[in-house]
């Protein structure tokens, strides 16, 4: 056992790195080819701190272990609506941004609606796929109309992460090199570590006698919602709200439209999807962002309690799944 739990660690450590070194290579690398800071951070960021579930979703449908590709997905956009946000409010308020009831907010509960639909057949096909794909980039392209009206100050909190504009323009090519090598390690790193995690998360399966799909759901998700977390928690201390819902919202929308799209072109046959997940798991991933929209209507903002209920609600499913569920 202590070998199973030693590899699932070391994947997930790989796993982690990976997501960040690909996340900053690809938004440096954006930089330098001109791309709008806010372009880059809106889509490439959101993307990239989702390789960890594109990685893990696309290894796992490879080696047939399709419950462990849409668990984590399903599990993962629980965890980040319920648990991370929640603990987010309940130290701050969360006040929200015109763009989030506009355009996220919709595009949320319409993914999930479209996830729960495609999976309804007992599988996620290669069509399904196709149809995912398509409207995350017809979303990613209406984000960035949206966001061409921004704010000023989320203009200069962009820029000032993304921009190479103080970069002598001598040096671009040394560095854009650098950071393309940077880009192509933790791609590299990315894909290894989600092999090794889920080769290690079958192993943990097999031994606590629970199925993978359940690790999927669990420690797969939490693990995988990493790089989630600690955005939100810093961009939370740091005082920057937008980024906190934004990355959170972003990243669940992202998830079901391309990161679960990808693997189920992929996998052959594509993903099947488990009664379990079919009835309830999905299913409440739904309901979660449906019931998204009240709360976050009301006075436009999540308050202290709404955060500390979010949490206590994802405490008391994470305690079904392992003690009743199994």
């Amino acid at each position: 056992m202590f070998s199973s739990i030693l590899l699932f660690v070391l994947g997930l450590l790989v796993l982690v790195v990976g997501a960040e070194l690909v996340v900053r290579g690809a938004s440096k690398v954006a930089a330098f080819l001109n791309i709008s800071p806010m372009v880059i951070g809106l889509t490439i960021v959101s993307i990239g701190t989702s390789a960890p579930e594109l990685a893990v979703g696309t290894i796992a449908g490879l080696q047939g272990n399709g419950g462990i590709a849409v668990g984590n997905i399903a599990g993962t956009n629980v965890l980040n609506l319920l648990f991370i946000m929640g603990i987010s409010a309940a130290i701050t308020p969360l006040l929200l941004h015109h763009q989030v009831f506009k355009l996220e907010l919709p595009t949320m509960v319409f993914a999930a609606g479209l996830m729960t639909f495609l999976a309804w057949d007992g599988v996620l096909s290669l069509g399904d796929g196709v149809v995912l794909l398509s409207f995350g980039i017809a979303y990613t392209i209406a984000l960035v109309f949206v966001t061409r009206s921004a704010s000023r100050s989320s203009q200069e909190d962009f820029n000032e992460e993304f921009s190479v504009d103080d970069v002598p323009k001598k040096e671009w090519k040394r560095l854009a090199t650098w950071y393309l090598a940077v880009l192509v390690f933790g791609i590299v790193l990315t894909v290894l570590g989600a092999d090794i995690l889920v080769r290690g998360a079958v192993s943990l399966a097999t031994i606590f006698g629970v199925s993978p799909t359940t690790i999927g759901l669990t420690i797969v998700a939490m693990g995988t919602s990493a790089p989630e977390l600690v955005t939100t928690i810093i961009s939370t201390v740091r005082g920057d709200r937008d980024v906190a819902v934004g990355n959170l919202i972003g990243s669940s929308i992202y998830n079901i439209l391309i990161i679960l799209g990808i693997p189920c072109l992929l996998a052959p046959g594509g993903l099947p999807v488990e009664p379990q997940l079919l009835w309830f798991d999905i299913p409440l991933m739904a309901a979660v962002a449906l019931g998204a929209v009240p709360v976050f209507i009301t006075g436009r903002r999540i308050s202290r309690l709404e955060g500390a209920l979010g949490v206590a609600i994802y405490v008391a499913y994470l305690y079904w799944l392992v003690n009743v569920r199994h």
